[in-house]
């Protein structure tokens, strides 16, 4: 079995979409291999998938690379990825399969407060970030990189509780479908709206929240400025 470094947090019918989606999601990644897939959901809501048949290990190394995996043991120096659980003035909180505090200064996002930091890069309870444990922790090089490169690129609305198909439906459906280039899948529930020319983040999320169940955050693309 393997723990992947995704939750799925909702309820009810949106549940059964989102496993839905992510079964899609594995499907294609392993269905090369010989090996079947079920998928669970932890107590804390970090996704299982348990794998059997030849290619089990194959299958697994495969999910843990594209999603990030939870695991029980953590090694000094080594990377990992969790998501984003809380924050405060003096750092964020990671959930790792444990909690993982990152202080301020471990950031490496900049000048500001936590949560100055996390409304600049536009990030959404339980996105998955990667971090590279220690006494302390601190957010990886990459995903440093990724979040400068948001801020650098196009402008964006990131969003939580939600699959990719229905925030593409959510688009749509407020009349902006040719306002974006497209949605960038960051989790099972977490997804990024990358802004066309033109196209003002705030004013995309203002007019697309009314329609969402979520928690959305801009990012001021340089792009976009």
């Amino acid at each position: 079995m393997v723990v992947l470094a995704t939750k799925c947090y909702v309820e009810g019918d949106a549940r059964e979409r989102a496993l839905k989606s992510l079964g899609s999601l594995i499907e294609n990644d392993i269905h090369q291999l010989s090996v079947d897939a079920e998928i669970g959901v932890r107590r804390d809501d970090f996704v299982t998938v348990t794998l059997t048949g030849d290619d089990a290990t194959a299958a697994r190394n495969v999910l843990g690379e594209r999603w990030g995996e939870i695991t029980d043991h953590f090694t000094e120096g080594e990377t990992y990825v969790g998501t984003l659980e809380s924050w405060d003035e003096d750092g964020i909180t990671l959930d790792a399969g444990e909690k993982v505090r990152i202080p301020a200064d471990e950031l490496g996002l900049g000048q500001g407060t936590p949560s100055q930091i996390r409304e600049r890069f536009g990030l959404v309870q339980h996105l998955p970030m990667t971090f590279v444990y220690g006494e302390p922790s601190r957010l990886a090089d990459e995903e440093v990189d990724r979040l400068y490169d948001w801020s650098r690129g196009r402008g964006r609305v990131n969003v939580n509780s939600a699959t990719r198909g229905e925030v593409r439906a959510t688009v749509n459906r407020a009349g902006h479908a040719q306002d974006i280039v497209t949605v960038e899948r960051l989790g099972l529930l977490e997804q990024s709206i990358i802004c066309g020319d033109g196209t003002d983040a705030p004013g995309l999320l203002a007019s697309i929240g009314e329609y969402m169940r979520s928690e959305l955050r801009c990012v001021i693309g340089e792009d976009n400025d």
